[in-house]
């Protein structure tokens, strides 16, 4: 199917102009145009810190490594915390609020230490076909993609 020749020439000028409102933020984009007031957002952290301290009382100390049992709390918490600092002007996550979290974190999760795992391949048969039927499938592809091209009589 060929293109009229005045859409040919005025799809380029379309592609730059959309390119143009793209760039400018025209498109759904925003942009931040007030400045981060750091000091605000740390004085409004810590009430996040103490809300998830109130809520972490309520979970036994010895399970506070299983996620499962307090991701609802580390839930409000992160949002508490993206939260004041997008009330403040500031982009989350930032320097300061990772500090934060991660004080709150070196508080209630320093004694928990993850397992190492240890990997192993899988079964040669497995290994094979896995490997296999990507190559295959290559192979498929570009053997289709020259038979049509030398077929393009019927295309």
């Amino acid at each position: 199917m060929e293109m009229p020749a005045c859409c040919r020439r005025q799809l380029p000028v379309l592609l730059l102009w959309v390119n143009g409102l793209m760039t400018l933020g025209f498109a759904g984009a925003y942009q931040q145009t007030r400045l981060c007031n750091e000091s605000l957002m740390l004085e409004k952290l810590p009430v996040c810190g103490k809300s998830f301290e109130e809520m972490m009382k309520k979970v036994d100390s010895k399970k506070w490594c299983n996620l499962t049992e307090f991701i609802m709390y580390y839930d409000n918490f992160t949002q508490c915390t993206e939260r004041e600092a997008n009330s403040a002007s500031c982009f989350w996550p930032n320097p300061l609020a990772e500090g934060f979290i991660t004080g709150i974190h070196k508080q209630f999760f320093s004694n928990c230490t993850s397992d190492k795992v240890h990997w192993e391949d899988p079964p040669d048969e497995i290994l094979i076909t896995l490997i296999l039927i990507p190559v295959m499938l290559t192979c498929a592809m570009i053997t289709l993609v020259v038979w049509c091209s030398k077929r393009s009589d019927i295309l």
